[in-house]
């Protein structure tokens, strides 16, 4: 267990830990729920296009082929899931293309509505983790898949106790591959100065926990948000909590 420089607080990492890697969705923000509900509408409303009788889109298919990933990624993989593949398309694609391209802009358009309309929430007991890991002069880094990651934080109320920040923007322009793969978390620890094995993750996906650790970093910490426990310390968590603030 470590304390920090100041000795103030106890933070339920190992020793080696110097800096901290939060996923955003689902571990700092509510945002993951507003996420799965728009792929579950783009989703169901795509197959449906496709065959009435197709079965839905799932918490299960969610959590397997979606969460964590960056949208083109989530597209791909799930529709591969279904026996599908569709062209790549352009970005200039509208919402209703059938490409990769099209069907990730219809689900970003339906979460930047959901979130102009009500916001963004933050876990409180995550605000407190976040708060005391700076207390005990810990950088930390926010790594996540979403392009509006950086609106999200500001709209959260917590940029301020953040030090850098691996969005999806960062990842297309870097040309960094979306987790499992470690790419996006190795970012976040070379932007805070410090190795792998002197990080630790949080994550609540699958997808976030497998990249932990791929990436060896030196601890993983499974958020269990919708009762996955056991599929995130078989994709690699060192613990799982239902919220930060057991650590504490």
């Amino acid at each position: 267990m470590i304390t920090g420089p100041y000795g103030r607080r106890v933070l339920g990492l190992p020793d080696a830990v110097r800096a901290c890697l939060f996923d955003l969705d689902g571990v700092l923000t509510q945002t993951a729920k507003v996420h799965q509900a728009a792929w579950k509408r783009t989703f169901d409303d795509f197959l449906r296009s496709r065959d009435p009788q197709a079965a839905e889109f799932s918490d299960a298919d969610y959590n397997s082929y979606v969460d964590g990933k960056p949208r083109r990624d989530g597209v791909r993989d799930f529709l591969a899931s279904r026996g599908i593949e569709l062209p790549e398309g352009s970005a200039d694609d509208g919402p209703d293309a059938a490409t990769v391209e099209g069907v990730a802009t219809r689900k970003n358009e339906l979460v930047l509505a959901e979130l102009d309309e009500h916001g963004v929430q933050v876990y409180e007991g995550s605000m407190r983790y976040l708060r005391a890991a700076k207390e005990a002069g810990l950088p930390v880094a926010v790594v996540t898949a979403s392009a509006n990651g950086e609106a999200v934080i500001a709209a959260g109320g917590f940029a301020d106790l953040v030090d850098a920040r691996i969005d999806g923007v960062v990842t297309a322009r870097e040309g960094y591959r979306g987790k499992p793969a470690p790419d996006t978390f190795l970012a976040g620890a070379r932007a805070l100065g410090v190795q792998p094995s002197e990080a630790v993750v949080f994550e609540d996906a699958q997808s976030g926990v497998a990249a932990g650790k791929a990436g060896h970093f030196g601890f993983v910490v499974g958020v269990d948000r919708v009762g996955q426990a056991d599929a995130l310390r078989a994709h690699g968590a060192d613990v799982v909590v239902q919220d930060l603030e057991e650590l504490l």
